[in-house]
């Protein structure tokens, strides 16, 4: 098979995964407002893909560089293909909100007013609120503009900030008629990235037959969706319609010919020059105020605009046609999450189901106590994130403990854990936290919570020089009557207790020594410029983790090569790095059976003969985010276990750090493989990866069992639970006279 064929493009396997995520937004037996959030998901997810993957591709396109990626592709030939899918994709969002989920949710008593809807008592509520409370806040901007045939005459709008790489704008649109400010009029504003704007056509001037132009720029925190009074259910109108319902108090005189929703996505893959940065700190402020400004790379605009008004805004924000994009309905279809929460709508919901706790955790005793008694494996979000948190907040109070030291990579905006960690500091303890500031889109809260950290007198890393650090590690030194013990946390998921309700990562508590001499040789080497130092059982990229993975993997080929029974099991979220791909390409030519469950990309080429025909792959999307790295390597009947913060890409394996855990204990290794058969058992909601690159569900087996597996986890949590209470009743413990000896 030629090389070229062997691989999926992985921008193209992205766009399949929320394709995915779209379908479940499709999906009539899912609760409508469940539904909606599915659908305001991939909007956000799009937005990111075209402002890191997109905008990537547009400067190495404009950089004329013309080599191909791992699946024989050019920029040139990506930024078409994906163009094409977006275009299908965006079309089917809106097929699904304007008819299907709009008129339902409608039905259901939330509903959308448009103007021409509005009843008199409506009317005179939006004029009020217009009045009173938007009118004073927004601030039109008038563009006076001319027709200029040469599109030389534009003046390079491509910004450079010293010690950093931006990018440059996107190619320019050639052979087409172009508007240009006169010298003595504003030029066209700087908008903010991916926020609502209106364009407003103004009539031309006396004695001229020019158009003339204003913004409207609504910022990022105006209030989308204007409550309506209604006489049941909910109504609501959007913001853009009600502005548009009265431009003329922003334009008295003036003569509205035209007022069109529009909304710019800026590139936001900009790298710091890390080698020439004295100050991480400002230097990635800087970056995070560059974005900004950087080069539009996707213009979406109401489909009713005319063709002044798109080649007006086309032209000013200097976008190619292949990157406009036409919207039958409400621009930024990621904003409706917001709609998902409105009150007195549960029926239109998943039912509930809370988190409960570790039945391995006695909330009347210290957090101590339990880790020291046995490991701890806890499954997110069906087992409450409490434990961890309480294991940092009493580190943070108990006078017994020396030091906590802590790797951060997203948190919450009123972290607990943050301000744990700033009490210990505060109480003398030594405190060291890992902020890693290049946290893509985290980077100004993490900014601030590095200042803020360094305030209370927290020792701050801010990551490692060339690397993310993205491996999830807390370890806590306690002094206790037997000696220095350390006790650890180790986690596939970030150290934010909001996304932990919504996200499926597994945590390990663990007082274990031999992973206790690790985590403290981890941090001696990201904090300090000693040398990587051997670990006992940790493995970290980059500098071991891939030998490591790769070694596992050749020890199943060569056992199944003589003759012996080997097998491969893995759940993560990105399969992208072509070494690791190769390695599972060669271990299913000799007949090992590998099972991978991956959420999102993944550019293996699975069930192809004499290539991977032992090579199933298999997506789950359903209510949690699927976010848990777990591997499994048979290894000759000595089983292995790992959870792990890296999926399989070149940047976790190469370009961050990363951590992959062994798990030891039995009852935590049995809870872990629980985990990962359930993910495969999955016929519900699991979709399996075919040789051409489509997906197809999985169907129940000839037995016809139904399991959905994420529903199964949380009835095995709640089951054990209900179990260790039930125990815990049963035993009888009776009151001793102190200093008894009976």
């Amino acid at each position: 098979m030629a090389a070229e064929t062997r691989l999926f493009n992985r921008e193209l396997s992205w766009l399949e995964f929320n394709q995915r995520v779209l379908d479940e937004a499709q999906t009539p037996s899912i609760p409508l407002l469940e539904r909606l959030k599915f659908l305001a998901i991939t909007a956000s997810n799009l937005d990111e893909f075209t402002m890191v993957r997109v905008g990537s591709l547009q400067l190495v396109q404009a950089q004329g560089d013309t080599r191909t990626d791992p699946a024989g592709l050019t920029a040139s030939d990506q930024l078409l293909a994906i163009g094409e899918r977006m275009r299908g994709f965006t079309a089917e969002q809106y097929r699904c909100y304007l008819t299907e989920l709009e008129p339902a949710l409608s039905q259901a008593g939330l509903r959308r007013v448009r103007p021409n809807e509005l009843n008199d008592r409506q009317s005179q509520h939006i004029q009020t609120l217009f009045e009173q409370e938007i009118f004073p806040v927004l601030t039109p901007l008038a563009i006076s503009l001319a027709r200029v045939a040469d599109e030389a005459q534009r003046p390079s709008r491509k910004k450079t900030t010293k010690k950093k790489t931006v990018p440059a704008q996107s190619p320019g649109i050639a052979d087409r008629p172009v508007f240009f400010p006169d010298a003595d009029v504003p030029s066209f504003p700087l908008l903010i990235n991916q926020s609502l704007n209106l364009c407003v056509r103004l009539a031309p001037a006396a004695g001229s037959d020019l158009p003339r132009f204003a913004i409207v720029p609504f910022g990022r925190n105006r209030q989308r969706f204007i409550t309506l009074p209604s006489e049941s259910g909910f109504s609501f109108i959007l913001l853009e319609e009600v502005v548009a319902r009265f431009l003329a108090d922003l334009f008295p005189g003036e003569t509205v010919e035209e007022c069109v929703p529009f909304r710019i996505t800026r590139n936001a893959d900009m790298e710091l020059q890390e080698d020439q940065a004295f100050d991480l700190l400002s230097e990635m402020q800087e970056i995070v105020n560059a974005r900004r400004q950087s080069a539009c790379v996707r213009l979406e605009v109401a489909d009713h605009a005319s063709a002044t008004v798109r080649e007006f805004l086309q032209t000013a924000v200097d976008v190619a046609d292949e990157w406009v994009f036409p919207s039958p309905g409400p621009l930024d279809l990621s904003a409706f999450f917001r709609l998902t929460d409105s009150q007195g709508f549960d029926a239109l919901r998943y039912e509930a189901w809370p988190a409960t706790p570790s039945p391995r955790i006695d909330p009347a005793e210290s957090i101590f106590v339990s880790i020291a008694k046995q490991d701890i494996l806890l499954n997110h979000p069906y087992e409450s994130f409490d434990p961890v948190v309480r294991l940092i907040e009493t580190a943070a109070d108990d006078p017994d403990v020396l030091a906590i030291k802590q790797t951060l990579y997203r948190t919450s905006a009123k972290s607990p854990i943050i301000a744990a960690l700033k009490r210990a500091a505060q109480k003398g303890k030594y405190v060291t936290a890992i902020v890693e500031l290049k946290a893509r889109f985290d980077e100004q809260r993490n900014i601030e919570w590095a200042r803020d950290l360094e305030r209370a007198d927290v020792q701050v890393i801010y990551g490692v020089k060339g690397l993310k650090t993205h491996a999830k590690v807390c370890l806590v030194v306690r002094r206790e009557p037997q000696g220095i013990q350390r006790y650890v946390h180790f986690g596939t998921g970030n150290y934010n207790e909001i996304t932990s309700r919504i996200y499926s990562d597994v945590s390990l508590m663990t007082c274990n020594e031999d992973l206790g001499a690790d985590a403290t040789a981890f941090f001696n080497t990201v904090t300090g410029y000693s040398q990587p130092q051997r670990f006992r059982q940790l493995e970290m990229a980059p500098i071991g983790l891939r030998d490591k993975l790769l070694e596992m993997i050749e020890a199943e080929t060569d056992r199944k090569r003589h003759g012996q029974k080997a097998q491969i099991q893995a759940k993560f979220n990105a399969l992208v790095d072509e070494q690791m791909i190769e390695a599972l390409y060669a271990a299913s030519q000799v007949g090992v059976k590998i099972r991978l469950n991956i959420r999102g990309t993944c550019c293996l080429r699975p069930g192809v003969p004499g290539l991977s025909e032992n090579i199933t792959v298999t997506s789950v999307i359903d209510r949690f985010l699927e976010h848990s790295r777990i591997l499994y390597f048979y290894h000759g009947g000595d089983e292995r276990l790992f959870i792990s913060s890296a999926d399989w890409m070149p940047r976790n394996l190469d370009r961050r750090v990363e951590l992959l855990v062994p798990v030891e204990d039995p009852a935590a290794r049995a809870k872990l493989m629980t985990i990962l058969k359930t993910s495969f058992q999955d016929n519900v909601k699991s979709r399996r990866l075919l040789p051409d690159g489509r997906y197809e569900p999985v169907k129940p087996t000839s037995s016809g069992k139904i399991l959905r597996s994420q529903e199964e986890l949380y009835r095995r949590a709640v089951q054990e639970i209900e179990e260790a209470e039930r125990a815990r009743l049963s035993m009888f413990e009776p009151h001793r006279r102190p200093g008894s000896d009976e």
